[in-house]
């Protein structure tokens, strides 16, 4: 099995015909992908890659039954895209765009939510489930059909680490990446408990990195709900406080935020913690074995 995806959903790409969109959505497509529509207002009735461009989100899920909507679109339109896409009933909303002003964020994220909608990202790389589908600009070849769960707030770590677990032998179900921003739309909690009701993932790893309390909270949560095994990485541990690495999220301020704060709460919850990405694929192993 896998989480929010698999080889029956059905995908429609909110700025289909831009730089961006058209190139991802010509990957999407041969990574298996099943795309079903485009959507740019004012490109209505054309075609890009050989799938039909509508004017509305509205207008072409009608057309096309689409269940998921993956957004490249620039910054100052990302929220209006994820909100139409939102009105427009789609269950699962991934936006790729970074640079999401925070206060559109805070509205979305509460719209969403009481809807009952999933909304992975903003800022984030999308999610996989090999040899399923693919929704987002993951490099599909580094990855591989499996049953463990990835779950990441960096991009291009993930990446690292799918390698390292793809050449130790460790396919994956589903790999997401939920964004490195301070508001996102699906974390840590919500997934966990996606990947421990599928019986067909045996073991989850966590990458995360310093800022926020998300780490934390997902330590906690494992500890008391969770029976599949995590494997956990935190990045930034050299990062000075105060100052901002990488993701607008990977800040720490106030005391909070810290890695040897992350460690000490994985720790107390079980989570065994890596070094180095390299580590990974062996304590899995070794969680996996008993």
């Amino acid at each position: 099995m896998s989480i929010l995806i698999d080889e029956k959903t059905r995908v429609l790409v909110q700025g289909a015909t831009g730089r961006d969109g058209s190139f991802h959505t010509g990957r999407m497509i041969e990574d298996g992908t099943m795309i079903v529509a485009g959507v740019t207002p004012g490109k209505g009735g054309t075609e890009i890659k050989g799938v039909p461009v509508f004017n509305s989100v509205s207008e072409a899920k009608v057309a096309t039954d689409a269940d998921a909507s993956v957004i490249f679109v620039p910054a100052r339109f990302a929220s209006a895209a994820i909100k139409e896409a939102s009105d427009a009933g789609m269950p699962l909303i991934i936006c790729i765009t970074e640079g999401v002003p925070v206060l559109d964020m805070v509205e979305i994220y509460h719209l969403v939510h009481s809807r009952g909608q999933v909304l992975v990202g903003p800022n984030c790389p999308g999610l996989i489930s090999p040899g399923k589908c693919k929704i987002g600009i993951m490099p599909t070849p580094i990855h591989k059909q499996g049953n463990i769960g990835v779950i990441s707030r960096s991009g291009t770590l993930t990446y690292e680490v799918v390698h390292a677990l793809t050449l130790g032998g460790l396919g994956q179900s589903t790999c997401i990446g939920v964004g490195g921003d301070p508001i996102i739309g699906t974390g840590y909690i919500d997934l966990l408990e996606r990947f421990e009701a599928d019986i067909d993932t045996a073991a989850v790893v966590l990458i995360g990195e310093i800022g926020g309390d998300a780490e934390e909270r997902a330590a906690e949560y494992i500890k008391e709900r969770m029976k599949t095994p995590v494997v956990s990485f935190i990045s930034g541990r050299s990062a000075p406080k105060g100052k901002r690495m990488g993701h607008a999220g990977a800040i720490i301020s106030g005391g909070m935020g810290t890695a040897e704060a992350k460690v000490a709460a994985f720790e107390a919850a079980d989570v065994p913690v890596a070094e180095t990405p390299g580590e990974i694929p062996g304590l899995v192993l070794k969680r996996l074995q008993g």
